[in-house]
C-alpha cells in the first residue's frame, strides 16, 4: 500500500481563482503534490491539501 505525505496550503479570500491556479500547478509541477482535497469555505477562501507519495528505498545487499 503506497504511503503519502500531506500539506495543507490555505488560499485566503481575495485571491482569484486564475491565481490559485497557478499557485496549486507550481505546487504539482515543481514539488511533484497532486491534489487530494479542496474545500470551499462561505467566506470565499479556500483549504486544499495537498498529497505526494513517499517512495522509500530498499537497501541493496550485496
Amino acid at each position: 500500500m503506497p504511503e503519502y505525505e500531506f500539506v495543507d496550503v490555505y488560499v485566503p479570500r481575495g485571491v482569484s481563482r486564475k491565481e490559485a491556479t497557478r499557485l496549486l500547478t507550481d505546487h504539482a509541477k515543481y514539488g511533484h503534490w497532486e491534489l487530494d482535497r479542496l474545500s470551499l469555505r462561505r467566506d470565499g477562501s479556500r483549504r486544499v491539501r495537498l498529497r505526494r507519495r513517499i517512495i522509500r528505498q530498499v537497501r541493496a545487499t550485496w
